[in-house]
Parts: structure tokens; sequence; C-alpha cells
């Protein structure tokens, strides 16, 4: 998730010196501008970076723990039961921030929003296929033994 976030919103949307499309004062709206880079305390992304990766290493976890607990009903194999887990984190999580807090409180663009949704969605679907993968690889050997 955290590979996955750095080079979707990091690289490709802010820009690694904060000159990417999603700060582009032409495109984006002056309200999120200043919530990212002006108005303090900043996020806690830039400003302590190192809790805000920890912390996302924990809704991994909690991820993981949310997959385990589904999967068994989802039919075998990683990329259908990598697919279901993408799109519920994607919708539950993603989708509903995106429409709540950039649309909704910050009037962010539609162009933008649909660019952070795909980023968003590459996102989910790199962490599910990854846990998909781990555990159906765990599956497979336990049940050759």
């Amino acid at each position: 998730m955290n590979s996955a976030m750095l080079v979707t919103f990091r690289l490709l949307g802010f820009g690694w010196n904060g000159g990417g499309i999603l700060l582009d004062p032409s495109v984006q709206s002056a309200k999120l501008i200043a919530v990212w880079t002006e108005i303090e305390p900043l996020p806690l992304i830039f400003s302590h970076p190192l809790s805000m990766a920890l912390g996302l290493i924990l809704f991994g976890i909690g991820h993981a723990f949310i997959y385990r607990w589904l999967a068994p009903s989802w039919p075998v194999g990683v990329p259908g039961r990598a697919l279901r887990m993408a799109t519920l984190v994607f919708f539950l999580s993603y989708f509903f921030w995106e429409f709540f807090t950039p649309f909704n409180q910050f009037g962010e663009p539609l162009k933008l929003i649909a660019l952070e949704l795909t980023f968003w969605a590459t996102i989910a679907l790199a962490e599910s296929f990854t846990l998909a993968s781990m555990f159906e690889v765990k599956l497979s050997k336990g049940a050759s033994k």
C-alpha cells in the first residue's frame, strides 16, 4: 500500500517537490491546495511521514485480517479474491473518502477526483493482489502437505 501510494499520489499526483497536478492552481481548488501546503498544522504525511507510513501499515494489517475472514466465502484463486477485496476496500474507503472530503469539503474539480480515484484503484489492486497472493500461496502449501 505504501509503495503504491508513493508512486501514485506522491510521485505522480503531488510531485516529488510539490509541483504535481494535484497542487496545480490552474486546475485544483485553492482550498485544497491551502490544506496541503499552507494551513497549520500541515498534513502529517508531509510533517511526520514515518508516523503515517506506520499507520498505513496498520491499515494493511487490518485489511489482511478482513481478507482472511472473508476470502473463504469467495471463489478460490488469486484473481477473483484479489478483485473482490480491491472492490471492497475501494468502495468502502477510497471512493467514500473522495466523495465526502475532496468533493464535498474542498470543492476539488471532478477531473482531479477521477485521477485520484484511479490512484486509489491502483493502490487497492496492488494491496489486494499482494494479500491474495500471500494467503493463497500459504493455503496451497498447507494443502499439499
